[in-house]
């Protein structure tokens, strides 16, 4: 039988692993991407991470997983914690967005809705920084893993993108639309192409997991919905060939 906790081993160095070896990182001020921790871990240590964690207001990245998986990534005495190290640092995406409009110019944002593969997600960013996006939104909890694989697919891109890690995605699009920004979502239920939407303007472009799209509370959250016209037998565009449509159009009217 397929070992359904099956996934690829990352290289050491990109993680941590063991309860004290966890706290004492985050005490060093490490940016963590992501966090592991067994779920029916109890132990009076344990607790003292889960205060740590909440205590630095990062416990939106932990995710509590069997055992099992813990065991994939380390033949070593992890003791039911794993973290992986972040290769970047994060933008709060106030930040950008205030950033974009004391400078002068319309932003324009990527925000990335249930995307986990990390060749997607490499290859979005090096289309962004191509095409002079802003920043790259990804959900803390359910986001894509950025990690030297996610770094080396994007051809570095991601060292020179601003990367905003959000705790409530409907939040983050709820923020866009109240600070003036168009927020476009990219789905096949839409009958507007997505060459007649104005891109000119203030804008945030939603692109959903190849699986389901754009979750659905998010979607309703969408100022405007546009669909690239397909023909032939096969469904869907690869979701980083799509979001190249979608900035590119964005450069061509922006000139």
């Amino acid at each position: 039988m397929e070992n359904r906790y099956e996934t690829r081993r990352p290289k050491e160095k990109e993680m941590i692993f063991g309860i004290r070896a966890v706290i004492e990182a985050i005490d060093a001020g490490k940016t963590l991407d992501k966090i592991l921790i067994r779920r029916d871990m109890s132990s009076a240590i344990g607790r003292e991470l889960m205060a740590k964690l909440r205590d630095s207001h990062i416990e939106s990245a932990v995710v509590k997983v069997p055992v099992e998986k813990l065991n994939q990534y380390t033949d070593k005495n992890h003791q039911g914690v794993i973290a992986f190290l972040s290769p970047i640092e994060f933008t709060a995406l106030d930040q950008v967005v205030q950033s974009c409009f004391d400078e002068g110019k319309a932003p324009l944002i990527m925000v990335l809705d249930g995307i986990t593969d990390v060749r997607n997600f490499g290859a979005i960013a090096r289309t962004c920084v191509c095409a002079g996006a802003d920043a790259i939104v990804v959900a803390a909890r359910s986001g894509v893993a950025i990690n030297g694989d996610a770094i080396k697919t994007s051809a570095g891109a991601l060292h020179s993108l601003p990367v905003c890690k959000v705790e409530n995605m409907q939040n983050a699009l709820q923020y866009l639309r109240d600070s003036g920004l168009r927020v476009v979502g990219a789905t096949e239920h839409s009958e507007t192409n997505y060459t007649q939407m104005d891109m000119t303007q203030p804008l945030a472009i939603v692109m959903g997991s190849e699986d389901r799209g754009i979750y659905e509370p998010n979607l309703a959250l969408c100022t405007d919905k546009v669909r690239i016209p397909m023909t032939g037998t096969i469904e869907s565009l690869n979701v980083s060939v799509a979001a190249g449509i979608m900035l590119y159009e964005a450069v061509r009217q922006r000139g």
